[in-house]
């Protein structure tokens, strides 16, 4: 499997232009990308109290509209990260797997951070989906930090543990060794994919998408800039570690 990490900076609560920048990248894949992943709630950035009744959307609204169709054109999959306004009422930090066919895989952060207690509502599960014959499974910045959350996934059968990230200084060292510490204990491949650039409130977000591979080593690593970066996945590695 070809994976794709879009490490971009975002505009908090700027829906059309994170959507744009989004729907580009898609657009400007390698012809062989199987996968694109983005960083955690890419479509409208980080929101707050304040204006999250005004920018979250549903799964079924225009943003993931709009990404599903950019996925189907270009005949590539998108993991891609949204605030989302859930028929409850409550508003949840969310990342989607979009499928040319539609979304094949939603998942709700479980472990919120402080900036988005007040704002979001924890998710209460953790699923997985197969996708070119990979059972793959979702986790959200902060979850990483606690072992649990990846084993959920693991003991569902993962095999890719994909991470939208929104990591900021001074914390990205502590995410490049989680997720290696997540990818050996589960003996899964892990995909991260962080912001950069500044955020409301004076964030500065630390970069660092990363690739590790079953054993814990490190793949490839980005640095604090915008980028891309495409790695292969080698399914026998996997077996390989899991025996």
């Amino acid at each position: 499997m070809k994976v794709e990490l879009v490490q971009l900076a975002g505009r908090d609560g700027d829906t059309a232009y994170n959507l744009q920048r989004t729907i580009e990248a898609i657009g400007n894949c390698g012809a062989d990308t199987d996968l694109l992943v983005f960083p955690e709630t890419q479509l409208m950035g980080f929101p707050t109290e304040e204006n999250i009744g005004r920018i979250a959307e549903p799964l079924d609204g225009p943003s993931i509209t709009a990404v599903q169709q950019a996925a189907q054109a270009q005949n590539v999959a998108v993991v891609v990260g949204m605030a989302e306004a859930a028929d409850d009422g409550r508003f949840y930090n969310t990342t989607v797997l979009v499928t040319p066919e539609g979304v094949a895989l939603t998942y709700r952060k479980t472990h919120l951070w402080a900036s988005d207690c007040g704002v979001f509502t924890p998710g209460d599960r953790f699923a997985t989906a197969l996708f070119k014959g990979i059972r793959v499974g979702l986790l959200i910045c902060f979850d990483i930090e606690f072992p649990e959350t990846a084993r959920a996934l693991g003991q569902l059968g993962a095999e890719l543990i994909i991470v939208t990230n929104g990591n900021m200084d001074p914390y990205g060292p502590t995410h490049r060794t989680a997720i290696t510490a997540r990818a050996m204990e589960n003996q899964a491949f892990a995909v991260m994919v962080n912001r950069v650039g500044d955020g409301d409130g004076g964030l500065v977000f630390a970069g660092g998408s990363a690739v590790v591979d079953p054993y814990g080593q490190l793949l490839c690593e980005a640095g604090r800039g915008e980028c891309r970066m495409t790695v292969e996945l080698g399914m026998e590695q996997l077996q390989q570690s899991r025996r």
